[in-house]
Protein backbone atom coordinates (compact mmCIF):
# COMPACT_ATOMS: atom_id res chain seq x y z
CA UNK A 1 0.00 0.00 0.00
CA UNK A 2 1.05 3.65 -0.50
CA UNK A 3 2.33 5.69 2.62
CA UNK A 4 2.24 9.36 3.18
CA UNK A 5 5.11 11.07 4.39
CA UNK A 6 4.43 14.19 7.01
CA UNK A 7 7.61 15.97 7.95
CA UNK A 8 7.68 17.50 10.87
CA UNK A 9 10.53 19.78 10.41
CA UNK A 10 8.82 21.42 7.50
CA UNK A 11 5.38 21.88 9.40
CA UNK A 12 7.32 23.50 12.52
CA UNK A 13 9.08 25.85 10.13
CA UNK A 14 5.90 26.61 8.56
CA UNK A 15 3.95 27.26 11.57
CA UNK A 16 6.78 29.42 12.76
CA UNK A 17 6.74 31.69 9.51
CA UNK A 18 2.73 32.47 10.16
CA UNK A 19 3.23 32.53 13.93
CA UNK A 20 5.63 35.40 13.56
CA UNK A 21 3.47 37.18 10.84
CA UNK A 22 0.44 37.17 13.03
CA UNK A 23 2.77 38.41 15.79
CA UNK A 24 1.72 35.61 18.25
CA UNK A 25 1.43 31.93 18.05
CA UNK A 26 -2.34 32.55 20.16
CA UNK A 27 -3.33 34.33 17.21
CA UNK A 28 -2.94 31.42 15.05
CA UNK A 29 -6.10 29.11 14.22
CA UNK A 30 -4.74 26.01 11.97
CA UNK A 31 -7.69 25.46 9.60
CA UNK A 32 -7.80 21.13 9.34
CA UNK A 33 -11.29 20.68 7.84
CA UNK A 34 -11.26 18.54 5.30
CA UNK A 35 -8.92 15.68 6.61
CA UNK A 36 -6.09 18.61 7.13
CA UNK A 37 -6.23 19.16 3.49
CA UNK A 38 -5.65 15.49 2.70
CA UNK A 39 -2.31 15.28 5.64
CA UNK A 40 -4.29 13.69 8.25
CA UNK A 41 -6.58 15.40 11.11
CA UNK A 42 -5.23 13.79 14.19
CA UNK A 43 -1.66 13.25 12.68
CA UNK A 44 -1.39 17.53 11.78
CA UNK A 45 -3.57 18.26 14.69
CA UNK A 46 -1.03 16.65 17.33
CA UNK A 47 1.87 17.88 15.83
CA UNK A 48 0.29 21.55 15.53
CA UNK A 49 -0.73 20.97 19.72
CA UNK A 50 3.07 20.19 20.36
CA UNK A 51 4.19 23.39 18.47
CA UNK A 52 1.93 25.65 21.01
CA UNK A 53 -1.26 26.32 18.63
CA UNK A 54 -4.16 26.53 20.87
CA UNK A 55 -6.73 27.28 17.97
CA UNK A 56 -8.59 25.06 15.03
CA UNK A 57 -10.86 25.28 12.68
CA UNK A 58 -12.85 22.05 11.12
CA UNK A 59 -15.58 21.53 9.42
CA UNK A 60 -17.84 19.17 10.88
CA UNK A 61 -19.01 18.68 14.61
CA UNK A 62 -17.25 14.99 13.81
CA UNK A 63 -13.61 16.37 12.97
CA UNK A 64 -14.00 18.83 16.47
CA UNK A 65 -14.99 15.73 18.54
CA UNK A 66 -11.41 13.69 16.87
CA UNK A 67 -9.76 16.75 18.13
CA UNK A 68 -11.42 18.34 21.14
CA UNK A 69 -8.59 17.41 23.37
CA UNK A 70 -6.00 18.97 21.49
CA UNK A 71 -7.14 22.46 21.52
CA UNK A 72 -8.83 25.15 23.43
CA UNK A 73 -10.61 26.72 20.73
CA UNK A 74 -12.26 25.10 17.93
CA UNK A 75 -14.03 27.08 15.45
CA UNK A 76 -16.92 24.58 13.16
CA UNK A 77 -17.86 25.89 10.19
CA UNK A 78 -20.39 24.14 8.43
CA UNK A 79 -22.74 22.13 10.83
CA UNK A 80 -26.54 21.71 10.80
CA UNK A 81 -27.07 19.36 13.35
CA UNK A 82 -25.55 19.54 16.93
CA UNK A 83 -25.60 16.52 19.67
CA UNK A 84 -23.51 17.28 22.05
CA UNK A 85 -21.52 20.38 23.46
CA UNK A 86 -18.45 21.57 24.60
CA UNK A 87 -17.67 25.01 25.72
CA UNK A 88 -14.85 24.57 23.69
CA UNK A 89 -16.25 24.64 20.41
CA UNK A 90 -16.84 27.70 18.46
CA UNK A 91 -20.01 27.04 15.84
CA UNK A 92 -20.25 29.27 12.79
CA UNK A 93 -23.61 30.81 11.23
CA UNK A 94 -23.67 31.03 7.95
CA UNK A 95 -27.46 32.78 7.55
CA UNK A 96 -30.03 34.27 9.95
CA UNK A 97 -31.87 30.67 9.33
CA UNK A 98 -28.99 29.18 10.93
CA UNK A 99 -29.77 30.52 14.50
CA UNK A 100 -32.59 28.19 14.76
CA UNK A 101 -30.77 25.52 14.75
CA UNK A 102 -27.88 26.07 17.40
CA UNK A 103 -28.35 24.94 20.75
CA UNK A 104 -28.97 27.28 24.26
CA UNK A 105 -25.66 28.41 25.51
CA UNK A 106 -23.95 27.53 22.65
CA UNK A 107 -20.94 29.78 21.59
CA UNK A 108 -21.27 31.19 17.72
CA UNK A 109 -19.35 33.23 15.13
CA UNK A 110 -21.52 35.35 12.89
CA UNK A 111 -19.99 34.98 9.09
CA UNK A 112 -20.86 38.28 7.26
CA UNK A 113 -20.85 38.35 3.64
CA UNK A 114 -18.52 41.28 2.80
CA UNK A 115 -18.65 40.11 -1.25
CA UNK A 116 -18.01 36.70 -1.78
CA UNK A 117 -21.45 35.98 -1.71
CA UNK A 118 -21.54 32.51 -0.66
CA UNK A 119 -22.32 32.11 2.81
CA UNK A 120 -22.69 34.80 5.87
CA UNK A 121 -25.43 37.17 7.06
CA UNK A 122 -25.55 40.73 4.80
CA UNK A 123 -24.08 43.41 6.89
CA UNK A 124 -27.13 45.08 7.87
CA UNK A 125 -27.84 42.08 8.70
CA UNK A 126 -25.68 42.04 11.61
CA UNK A 127 -28.51 43.83 14.57
CA UNK A 128 -30.96 41.17 13.60
CA UNK A 129 -28.38 38.47 13.88
CA UNK A 130 -27.64 39.65 17.24
CA UNK A 131 -30.60 40.18 18.97
CA UNK A 132 -32.23 36.87 17.25
CA UNK A 133 -28.99 34.89 18.84
CA UNK A 134 -29.57 36.92 22.03
CA UNK A 135 -33.19 35.49 22.50
CA UNK A 136 -32.20 32.15 22.35
CA UNK A 137 -29.46 32.63 25.01
CA UNK A 138 -26.46 31.61 22.89
CA UNK A 139 -23.25 33.79 23.72
CA UNK A 140 -21.68 35.64 20.80
CA UNK A 141 -17.66 34.65 20.80
CA UNK A 142 -16.98 36.10 17.61
CA UNK A 143 -17.55 37.78 13.99
CA UNK A 144 -15.65 37.31 10.49
CA UNK A 145 -15.15 36.94 6.97
CA UNK A 146 -13.99 34.84 4.32
CA UNK A 147 -11.71 36.65 1.47
CA UNK A 148 -12.48 35.52 -2.34
CA UNK A 149 -9.34 36.76 -3.60
CA UNK A 150 -6.48 37.57 -1.42
CA UNK A 151 -4.07 35.20 -3.81
CA UNK A 152 -4.98 37.44 -6.91
CA UNK A 153 -3.53 40.72 -8.04
CA UNK A 154 -6.84 42.05 -7.74
CA UNK A 155 -8.61 44.78 -5.50
CA UNK A 156 -11.13 42.49 -4.33
CA UNK A 157 -8.76 41.94 -1.25
CA UNK A 158 -8.84 46.05 -0.37
CA UNK A 159 -12.46 46.31 -1.21
CA UNK A 160 -13.42 43.15 0.77
CA UNK A 161 -11.07 44.43 3.81
CA UNK A 162 -12.73 47.86 3.58
CA UNK A 163 -16.06 46.45 3.80
CA UNK A 164 -14.89 44.63 6.62
CA UNK A 165 -14.05 47.09 8.64
CA UNK A 166 -17.46 48.65 8.44
CA UNK A 167 -18.53 45.32 10.13
CA UNK A 168 -16.44 45.98 12.70
CA UNK A 169 -17.74 49.42 13.71
CA UNK A 170 -20.80 48.18 13.52
CA UNK A 171 -19.92 45.28 16.09
CA UNK A 172 -18.74 47.54 18.24
CA UNK A 173 -21.94 49.81 18.39
CA UNK A 174 -23.86 47.22 18.57
CA UNK A 175 -21.99 45.83 21.59
CA UNK A 176 -22.20 49.16 23.09
CA UNK A 177 -25.54 49.59 22.51
CA UNK A 178 -26.46 45.61 23.73
CA UNK A 179 -23.73 46.09 26.90
CA UNK A 180 -22.02 42.80 25.34
CA UNK A 181 -18.34 42.38 25.68
CA UNK A 182 -16.89 42.54 22.20
CA UNK A 183 -16.09 39.46 19.73
CA UNK A 184 -13.64 37.99 18.30
CA UNK A 185 -13.18 39.51 14.50
CA UNK A 186 -11.01 37.73 12.02
CA UNK A 187 -11.04 37.38 8.18
CA UNK A 188 -7.47 36.66 7.21
CA UNK A 189 -7.04 33.54 5.43
CA UNK A 190 -3.18 32.28 4.83
CA UNK A 191 -2.95 35.01 1.95
CA UNK A 192 -4.49 37.57 3.30
CA UNK A 193 -2.19 36.72 6.31
CA UNK A 194 0.78 37.42 4.33
CA UNK A 195 -0.56 40.42 2.34
CA UNK A 196 -1.80 42.25 5.70
CA UNK A 197 1.45 44.82 6.02
CA UNK A 198 0.34 44.77 10.11
CA UNK A 199 -1.96 42.05 11.59
CA UNK A 200 -4.35 43.74 14.16
CA UNK A 201 -7.23 40.99 14.14
CA UNK A 202 -7.96 38.67 17.17
CA UNK A 203 -6.56 35.53 15.11
CA UNK A 204 -5.98 34.47 11.45
CA UNK A 205 -7.36 31.28 9.82
CA UNK A 206 -4.32 29.64 8.28
CA UNK A 207 -5.02 26.67 6.26
CA UNK A 208 -3.03 25.93 2.81
CA UNK A 209 0.60 27.99 4.44
CA UNK A 210 0.43 25.60 7.36
CA UNK A 211 0.88 22.90 4.38
CA UNK A 212 3.52 24.68 2.87
CA UNK A 213 1.98 26.18 -0.01
CA UNK A 214 1.04 29.77 -1.10
CA UNK A 215 -0.16 30.15 -4.34
CA UNK A 216 0.74 33.42 -6.75
CA UNK A 217 3.57 33.31 -3.72
CA UNK A 218 5.95 35.22 -6.52
CA UNK A 219 4.02 38.08 -7.10
CA UNK A 220 3.44 39.30 -3.38
CA UNK A 221 6.65 38.20 -2.06
CA UNK A 222 5.53 35.50 0.24
CA UNK A 223 7.82 33.69 2.34
CA UNK A 224 8.84 30.54 0.98
CA UNK A 225 7.43 27.69 2.69
CA UNK A 226 8.31 23.98 2.98
CA UNK A 227 5.76 21.59 1.73
CA UNK A 228 4.99 18.98 4.41
CA UNK A 229 3.64 15.94 2.85
CA UNK A 230 5.30 13.61 -0.07
CA UNK A 231 3.70 9.99 -1.19
CA UNK A 232 5.49 7.20 -1.34
CA UNK A 233 4.31 3.95 -3.31
CA UNK A 234 5.85 0.49 -3.62
CA UNK A 235 6.77 -1.82 -6.60
CA UNK A 236 4.21 -4.66 -7.69
CA UNK A 237 6.31 -5.80 -10.71
CA UNK A 238 8.95 -5.00 -13.28
CA UNK A 239 9.19 -6.08 -16.78
CA UNK A 240 11.16 -5.52 -20.20
CA UNK A 241 8.84 -3.54 -22.20
CA UNK A 242 10.70 -4.16 -26.08
CA UNK A 243 10.60 -1.43 -28.58
CA UNK A 244 7.15 -0.74 -30.34
CA UNK A 245 5.13 -2.57 -26.95
CA UNK A 246 2.40 -0.19 -24.63
CA UNK A 247 1.64 -0.13 -21.58
CA UNK A 248 -1.54 0.38 -19.58
CA UNK A 249 -5.42 1.16 -20.61
CA UNK A 250 -4.99 2.15 -24.05
CA UNK A 251 -1.53 1.59 -24.98
CA UNK A 252 -1.37 5.59 -24.61
CA UNK A 253 2.54 4.85 -24.11
CA UNK A 254 4.90 3.31 -26.62
CA UNK A 255 8.51 1.97 -25.94
CA UNK A 256 10.76 3.55 -28.42
CA UNK A 257 13.52 1.32 -27.58
CA UNK A 258 14.23 -1.31 -25.11
CA UNK A 259 13.38 -0.56 -21.67
CA UNK A 260 12.73 -1.33 -17.96
CA UNK A 261 8.86 -0.73 -16.77
CA UNK A 262 7.58 -1.47 -13.35
CA UNK A 263 3.96 -0.71 -11.87
CA UNK A 264 3.82 0.61 -8.04
CA UNK A 265 0.71 0.44 -5.56
CA UNK A 266 -0.73 4.21 -6.31
CA UNK A 267 -4.02 4.97 -8.18
CA UNK A 268 -6.54 7.05 -8.96
CA UNK A 269 -8.72 4.88 -6.18
CA UNK A 270 -6.12 6.55 -4.06
CA UNK A 271 -6.74 9.99 -4.97
CA UNK A 272 -3.88 10.07 -7.33
CA UNK A 273 -5.86 11.08 -10.44
CA UNK A 274 -5.19 10.10 -13.82
CA UNK A 275 -3.29 12.56 -16.19
CA UNK A 276 -4.55 13.72 -19.03
CA UNK A 277 -1.78 12.99 -21.13
CA UNK A 278 -1.21 15.81 -22.78
CA UNK A 279 1.53 16.91 -19.96
CA UNK A 280 3.64 14.74 -19.18
CA UNK A 281 4.86 14.05 -15.16
CA UNK A 282 7.91 13.03 -13.63
CA UNK A 283 8.71 12.18 -10.07
CA UNK A 284 11.54 14.16 -7.91
CA UNK A 285 14.12 11.89 -9.12
CA UNK A 286 12.82 11.85 -12.31
CA UNK A 287 10.85 8.99 -13.38
CA UNK A 288 8.11 9.42 -16.22
CA UNK A 289 4.61 8.47 -15.50
CA UNK A 290 3.55 5.70 -18.63
CA UNK A 291 0.62 5.87 -20.01
CA UNK A 292 -2.65 6.32 -17.91
CA UNK A 293 -2.68 5.73 -14.23
CA UNK A 294 -5.31 2.85 -13.37
CA UNK A 295 -7.46 2.84 -10.46
CA UNK A 296 -4.77 0.68 -8.24
CA UNK A 297 -1.56 1.77 -10.12
CA UNK A 298 0.49 3.45 -12.57
CA UNK A 299 3.51 2.66 -14.65
CA UNK A 300 7.20 4.25 -14.19
CA UNK A 301 10.38 3.72 -16.29
CA UNK A 302 12.67 2.18 -13.19
CA UNK A 303 12.60 -0.41 -10.64
CA UNK A 304 13.11 0.72 -7.71
CA UNK A 305 11.45 -1.07 -4.60
CA UNK A 306 9.97 2.96 -3.27
CA UNK A 307 9.33 5.82 -5.09
CA UNK A 308 8.56 9.13 -4.03
CA UNK A 309 5.46 9.91 -6.11
CA UNK A 310 5.40 13.77 -5.35
CA UNK A 311 6.91 15.86 -2.59
CA UNK A 312 5.64 18.72 -3.59
CA UNK A 313 2.12 19.19 -5.17
CA UNK A 314 3.38 22.34 -7.67
CA UNK A 315 4.53 20.82 -10.91
CA UNK A 316 1.32 18.29 -10.25
CA UNK A 317 -1.29 20.98 -10.24
CA UNK A 318 -0.21 22.61 -12.88
CA UNK A 319 -0.65 19.18 -15.15
CA UNK A 320 -3.97 19.02 -13.76
CA UNK A 321 -4.86 22.69 -14.40
CA UNK A 322 -5.96 23.05 -10.68
CA UNK A 323 -4.71 24.51 -7.21
CA UNK A 324 -1.62 23.06 -4.96
CA UNK A 325 -4.41 21.83 -2.26
CA UNK A 326 -6.97 19.98 -4.51
CA UNK A 327 -4.70 17.77 -5.20
CA UNK A 328 -3.64 17.06 -1.13
CA UNK A 329 -7.20 16.88 -0.54
CA UNK A 330 -8.33 14.30 -3.06
CA UNK A 331 -5.86 11.53 -1.65
CA UNK A 332 -7.79 8.44 0.56
CA UNK A 333 -7.85 9.12 3.97
CA UNK A 334 -6.93 6.03 4.56
CA UNK A 335 -3.95 5.80 3.15
CA UNK A 336 -0.66 5.00 5.72
CA UNK A 337 1.04 8.37 7.25
CA UNK A 338 4.02 8.25 8.94
CA UNK A 339 5.75 11.47 10.41
CA UNK A 340 9.18 11.48 10.33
Amino acid sequence: MPKILLNKENLFYNLEQISQKASSKDKVAVVLKDNAYGHGILEIGKLANEFGIKKAVVRTLDDALKIEKLFDYILILAEKSFHTYSHTFHIAINSLEDIKNIPENANVHIKVDTGMHRNGILPNQLEKAFLGLLEKKITITGVFTHHKGADELSTNFFWQKAVFSRVKEDVKRICEKLLLPLPALHSCNSAALFRTSQFDEDFARVGIATYGYLDNAGVFNFPKLKPVMSLWANKLSTRELKKGQSVGYGGTFTAKENMIVSTYDIGYGDGFLRLNEKDSYTTPKGYRVLGRVSMDNLSLDTNEEKVCIFDDVTALSKVHNTITYEITTTLNPNIEKEII
